[in-house]
């Protein structure tokens, strides 16, 4: 026989399932949101040019919502120029990091190394390069940190060449021309790499960074001072 259901005492309700606990949602915590953001952005222009960079689609790729960046960057221009402040300082880096072995006795080998360092970093970074070397997508001269990186690099030029030609090495004396010179030389090797006029000068992908130390060397070879063979 089935026992009879046992019914709750007068005044009490049956006990209701509870339901499964579920764990508290955790607040959005990130210790610096602002790198986040701009690594973020970061990858947006190497993966589709200047253009491809928003605030909303940083904000998406460092899963906060779109209205969290705008106390770090309330602007798209603030954001390009937090961009353009940090591929100069991976360009720069890039110079350091060649420069570090160099011998202190020869300035025109710093100058060599310098310039084949300007090219490899341009061609392998050309979205990043494009930002930092047109005046298209942020405020150069109100950019402090890109003015005075660009500044710093300058001068450090300067003092390369005036110590090659204290030491004899150059034949030319106007250093300002060789400077300006070299710079368009690798400025402009860059851009051909990057707007892909290379192969129609027969020049392979694979063979730009070595056409790109032939040609630094080529340079080189104009200015360095020649001696007189007895």
């Amino acid at each position: 026989m089935r026992r009879p259901a046992k019914t709750p005492p007068a005044g009490r309700r049956p006990a209701k399932p509870r339901p499964a606990r579920t764990p508290a949602a955790k607040p959005y915590h990130h210790g610096d949101l602002r790198r986040v953001l701009l690594d973020a952005a970061m990858q947006l222009v190497g993966e589709g040019g200047p253009e491809a960079v928003s605030v909303r689609e940083a904000a998406r790729r460092a899963g906060v919502s779109p209205g969290a960046p705008f106390r770090h960057f309330p602007s798209r221009d603030a954001l390009m120029n937090a961009v353009a402040e940090e591929a100069q300082r991976r360009f720069r880096a890039e110079i350091e990091a060649a420069l570090a072995g160099a011998p202190s006795g020869d300035p025109l080998g710093r100058f060599r190394r310098l310039g084949i360092a300007y090219l490899r970093w341009a061609m392998q970074n050309p979205t990043h390069f494009e930002i930092i070397s047109s005046r298209r997508f942020f405020d150069h001269d109100r950019s402090v940190g890109v003015s005075s990186d660009n500044a710093e690099l300058i001068g450090l030029t300067e003092r390369t060449l005036a110590e090659a030609l204290s030491a004899g090495q150059l034949g030319a004396h106007d250093l300002k021309q060789v400077q300006i010179a070299g710079r368009a030389l690798v400025y402009g090797f860059a851009r051909m790499h990057i707007d892909g006029h290379l192969p129609r000068w027969g020049v392979a992908d694979a063979e730009a960074e070595q056409m790109a130390a032939d040609i630094v060397d080529l340079f080189i070879a104009g200015i360095t001072r020649r001696t007189s063979q007895v």
